[in-house]
């Protein structure tokens, strides 16, 4: 019997696509054992251009850049879709009309998990559109979630952490210190959780750093991803 094929969307950092690629591996061997490994296809794309792209607020652009990529995807055997980042989600059903195939959309596994734990006011992280803008809030909320963000002034930090330098590697103790403050006047704003909503965050912040639940959205993504192909 054929298997299942994934195509992955990357390179929005390649930095995280990296962890997407390896997670989704590790899962699919854990659970067939042996050499058995994902059937993945990867389209990774020059982020520069996309970045400028969202600077300008050419979301049309990005969305048509990144769909005529999703269609390559379904043309070479791709049956589902996966978006590495976040921030593109904001046109994820351009994205996925364009492809022609159905899209695991990176907050659903997200949400689900947060109903599972009894979440119901949770703290988000990511970049400045993530945290602004209301594509990714307002699923929360369609789920019954309460979402907070951080000040304007944390929030241009963070954006610049993760761009400057989270999407080129960069792990620094001093803006880890900043975003566990972040997570604290969270907790202070009556969060219960915080979502790392910014696929590169998990490489700075983990769970062992502070004893406020963090749901990493990549992990939980990749996991999903690997469900499917296992399904």
């Amino acid at each position: 019997m054929t298997q299942k094929m994934l195509g992955l969307l990357g390179g929005m950092s390649w930095e995280s696509t990296a962890h997407y690629y390896a997670q989704i591996n590790r899962s699919v061997r854990g659970a067939r054992g042996g050499l058995h490994s994902a059937r993945l296809l990867l389209h990774s794309v020059d982020f520069a251009p996309i970045a400028d792209m969202q600077r300008r607020a050419d979301w049309a652009a990005a969305a048509q850049l990144l769909g005529e990529a999703g269609r390559g995807l379904a043309a070479a055997g791709a049956g589902t879709l996966l978006i590495c980042t976040n921030t593109m989600h904001k046109v994820a059903g351009q994205i996925e009309e364009m492809a022609g195939i159905p899209l695991l959309h990176i907050a659903d596994p997200t949400i689900a998990a947060l109903r599972a734990a009894g979440v119901e006011r949770v703290g988000l992280l990511g970049t400045r559109f993530t945290m602004e803008d209301d594509f990714y809030s307002a699923r929360l909320c369609g789920a019954g979630l309460q979402v907070c963000v951080p000040d304007t002034d944390d929030r241009t930090e963070l954006h610049r952490v993760i761009f400057e330098e989270l999407c080129r590697g960069l792990l620094y103790d001093a803006s880890r210190l900043r975003l566990l403050a972040m997570v604290d006047a969270l907790r202070a704003d009556g969060a219960q959780a915080v979502i790392l909503g910014c696929t590169e965050i998990a490489m700075l912040l983990g769970q062992d750093d502070t004893d406020m639940p963090l749901f990493d959205t990549t992990g939980l993504h990749a996991d999903a991803a690997a469900a499917w192909l296992l399904g």
